[in-house]
């Protein structure tokens, strides 16, 4: 075992001589002690070192989860880990490898990630069939039902992508980096256009990427006709925002065969038809004690979009009367101040070709009438107005998830400049958002506060210099983090 000077340091190599006595030896002990500790060496402290710390906890659980939900080949190891970090601490790649490094004693090369891009970006169909699996596995996933919709990713860079070009200047290749309408106000600043498909819980199960100055009604039906083509699904019903809709789409949705519940944008109907779905939910009420008892009530009728159902929500009409207010309130005080007129809402030209801004009454009017009133587009006819209306509702799902994409995951900015790099920071952000969706839809948490549980257990490393023996000291494990971990089905 060891030589000794001192009294102190021969009592310390018999207890390590005890313990690797234990160990080496298959037999059982003849009378074992009542409760078995981690074995640790009785040792003098100025023969131990501290290494520090490592989190090992988290990532052996969700290695178990990433494995499980995509692969468990050892050469896709590296993708899984800026999977987990990214859901850990998101951050450049160079910083993502270097928190691996520091929180898990795990190194890559960053030569090895870029040599694996053209790779990498290939697995997005393997990935989503994967993901598509756990949702049909642990939410009944069944593809009668999706909801769309699309957002925007801005890079930290200011100039966009060139289209490549072959010698008789036919597009080869678009360029996807352009300048585009931003979501996040970042108007002079190229982006991408991402559309996102979710069930009804808010799981992600598909997502496209586009050029950034794609209209996202153009999104449309190259998704959700692609997603059906390619599962070979039978019958499929999208739920989408009112961006979505426009003659042309109605018509592509018939052609494929699709379904829809698409939101509408009562302003833009005839006078006559808006007439029509006024007087039949509200009439002339006016008090909102008579208002209120309208609550809940609604209208269908046919039109050249396909059929319009229409209802009416007192604490819609609150929220709505709310905003109007404070917008006409804006636009009084612009007039009066004559700055920034042109901004607001509520506010017009006088006559046409002049600059002399007055209040819009007639919009002011319009508006009023269309309080807590809202409208859905449909070709489901044989289908009641409440289920139309509550499965709009849903369409929040994927607004959550792209919330949880931007904050949580830090998708934007972009720092990728080529396409297959861009295509790979994308598809990581997409598995992270499945794992997460899965984490917080089991155990009814935040992502954040699971992080954080998890992150309380710690691994403290000990060195014994006598030995050289790296000593795991791990903190214990807390009861509501086991009910999190049985939850999550490990």
């Amino acid at each position: 075992i060891g030589s000794a000077h001192t009294g102190e340091d021969i009592a310390s190599l018999r207890n390590i001589a005890a313990q690797w006595i234990r160990q080496a030896l298959p037999q059982q002990e003849l009378f074992p002690a009542e409760k078995q500790w981690t074995p640790l060496p009785l040792v003098s402290t100025d023969k131990l070192r501290n290494l520090g710390f490592r989190y090992m906890f988290i990532h052996e659980t969700l290695t178990v989860l990433l494995h499980r939900f995509f692969f468990a080949q050892k050469e896709c190891q590296m993708l899984l880990d800026l999977v987990l970090i990214r859901i850990i601490k998101p951050a450049s790649k160079l910083e993502s490898f270097a928190l691996l490094s520091g929180y898990f004693g795990i190194s890559y090369r960053r030569a090895d990630f870029y040599q694996s891009i053209p790779v990498i970006s290939g697995l997005k169909e393997t990935v989503e069939k994967n993901v598509i699996a756990q949702a049909s596995k642990y939410f009944s996933f069944d593809f009668r039902l999706v909801f769309y919709d699309v957002t925007t990713l801005y890079f930290e860079s200011f100039a966009e992508d060139e289209d490549v070009l072959d010698k008789e200047g036919n597009i080869l290749d678009k360029g996807l980096k352009r300048n585009g309408f931003s979501k996040d106000h970042k108007f002079n600043q190229p982006q991408i256009v991402i559309g996102l498909i979710v069930t009804k819980e808010g799981f992600p199960v598909s997502y496209e990427v586009f050029e950034g100055n794609t209209f996202e009604g153009d999104t449309f039906i190259p998704v959700i006709a692609g997603f059906k083509q390619k599962h070979t699904i039978s019958s499929l019903t999208v739920v989408a925002d009112a961006a979505m809709i426009s003659l042309d789409n109605i018509e592509r949705l018939k052609k494929h065969e699709l379904s829809y519940i698409v939101g509408a944008r009562i302003a833009n109907l005839k006078i006559s038809e808006m007439k029509t779905i006024i007087q039949s939910l509200i009439g002339q009420t006016v008090d909102e004690k008579e208002l209120a008892k309208k609550d809940g009530v609604s209208v269908r009728m046919e039109t050249e979009r396909g059929l319009l159902v229409c209802d009416f929500s007192f604490k819609r009409y609150l929220k709505d009367k709310w905003g109007m207010e404070k917008q006409v309130r804006k636009a009084k005080l612009l007039l009066i101040r004559r700055k920034g007129a042109k901004q607001a809402k509520f506010l017009k030209n006088k006559r046409k070709g002049k600059t002399e801004i007055v209040l819009n009454t007639g919009l002011i009017e319009r508006t009023k009438q269309l309080l807590g009133i809202k409208g859905y587009y449909t070709n489901l006819i044989d289908t009641d107005d409440k289920t139309i209306i509550d499965q709009y509702h849903n369409l929040w799902r994927v607004e959550q998830a792209f919330r949880i994409a931007k904050s949580d995951l830090a998708m934007r900015p972009v720092y990728h400049f080529k396409k297959q790099a861009i295509e790979v920071h994308i598809l990581i952000c997409f598995m992270a958002l499945s794992l997460c969706r899965y984490m917080e839809l089991k155990t009814g948490m935040s992502i954040k506060a699971i992080i954080r549980l998890f992150m309380q257990i710690t691994d403290a490393r000990i060195l014994n210099t006598l030995t050289n023996e790296e000593i795991i000291l791990r903190s214990e494990i807390s009861t509501k983090t086991e009910e999190v971990v049985k939850k999550i089905s490990l």
